[in-house]
């Protein structure tokens, strides 16, 4: 979308850039170094667009202040998680209106023409391609870009590989690398010469089973990025002779001895393309994938379901909803495995979400379509008989 405004009465013209799906700004006021936070603050929480013309650090420093500024009062945590979860998500997404609202332009090249600023051409040609006119986008968002653009350089070290993921800007990072290690660890079905990675992303799990031994490896995922992004980590690591990766919504054609899947575990809306991979309204994806997993299983494969239960914790889904779903798919489960996750939010007790994360679990749940012999377990008895046969790691 092309953005118009008056700037020292000319009239400039430049491309809206947003991977939130931010809206355009319908009007622009041209700011610079002379202007307080708490004036910036006060037109940004009214609706204002602010374009930065001045000092690319003093820019920073600003939406660092309006940034604190912004910051939701201290919530007390109710005996709703549920309701908190909502709150928090509601002060979040207010915060991140306020903020994109102070804009800096790029010009053709992606060069910023601002004092002390950083070369940002290359950050910004790996998310938006080439172009031939101005850009106008978020200062907020830039940062992002060159945030993300360390970590494809520096990448995220991998325990289970003994090297490292490069993450592309809008792919889930697999920082969290608890649902990482459950796959490196647990035993691979007998005779497993080919496996599904559903929702592959970084492609992180298919290097994984790739690195296990598995003679070939189908890595899906539905948005093209994450699609680069694991075809250039498999190429990289040297396993593109094993894997293949394709673009598709859920599933491969054919059948697999393995199917992993780690899917976004939130059942409630997203606001930016990278909360794709924890936020899904419905829980579409979990869903696709065991209600078509057992036409996707080679006889006595399994499917491997990577999952949070931090949902439940919340209140926004129960272990009831899961294990209806695994029954009505016609699955059973073979056993599971938990972990604890370390990541340092489940021990930051000012979070207003903390009683919930500090007591969440990852588990990889080992499912086969139910043997159909009179003796089928029911779903909560499946669920006693995985916690019978669990190898939990904390």
């Amino acid at each position: 979308m092309i953005v118009e405004w008056i700037e020292n009465g000319q009239e400039r013209s430049a491309t809206w850039r947003s991977e939130n799906s931010a809206p355009a700004p319908r009007t622009i006021e041209v700011i610079g170094d002379d202007i307080t936070a708490d004036a910036a603050y006060r037109r940004a929480s009214d609706g204002a667009s602010l374009l930065w013309r001045g000092d690319f650090n003093n820019a920073r420093q600003l939406l660092n202040a309006i940034t604190r500024r912004a910051e939701p009062r201290a919530r007390r945590p109710s005996s709703s998680p549920a309701q908190d979860f909502h709150l928090h998500r509601q002060d979040t997404a207010r915060r991140a209106r306020t903020l994109g609202k102070l804009l800096v332009e790029l010009d053709p090249d992606y060069v910023l023409n601002y004092g002390r600023a950083p070369d940002v051409a290359r950050a910004a040609a790996e998310v938006y391609g080439e172009t031939s006119v101005p850009s106008l986008l978020s200062l907020r968002e830039l940062l992002s870009l060159i945030g993300a653009h360390e970590w494809r350089r520096k990448g995220v070290h991998i325990p289970a590989l003994d090297a490292s993921i490069e993450p592309h800007f809008g792919v889930f990072s697999p920082l969290r690398g608890e649902y990482v290690q459950l796959v490196a660890d647990t035993p691979l079905p007998a005779a497993t010469t080919t496996a599904f990675d559903i929702g592959t992303g970084t492609g992180v799990l298919a290097a994984v089973l790739a690195k296990r031994g598995v003679a070939r490896v189908v890595a899906t995922d539905k948005d093209p990025r994450a699609i680069a992004c694991a075809t250039t980590n498999l190429d990289r690591l040297g396993f593109a002779e094993q894997t293949e990766v394709l673009l598709a919504d859920v599933f491969p054609a054919g059948r697999a001895r393995l199917v992993v899947c780690n899917p976004p575990w939130i059942p409630t809306k997203p606001t930016s393309g990278i909360e794709h991979a924890i936020y899904d309204p419905g829980s579409r994806m979990l869903r696709a994938f065991l209600d078509r997993l057992g036409k996707h299983l080679e006889p006595g494969g399994e499917g491997w379901l990577v999952i949070s239960d931090l949902a439940e914790l919340l209140g926004l889904a129960t272990r009831e909803d899961l294990i209806s779903a695994i029954e009505r798919a016609g699955l059973e489960v073979l056993g599971r495995t938990d972990i604890s996750p370390t990541h340092p939010r489940t021990r930051d007790t000012a979070d207003l979400l903390h009683a919930a994360r500090s007591r969440e679990t990852t588990s990889l749940w080992r499912l086969a379509p139910r043997a159909h012999n009179g003796s089928e377990s029911t779903g909560a008895g499946s669920d006693r008989g995985a916690r019978a046969e669990d190898h939990s790691s904390a």
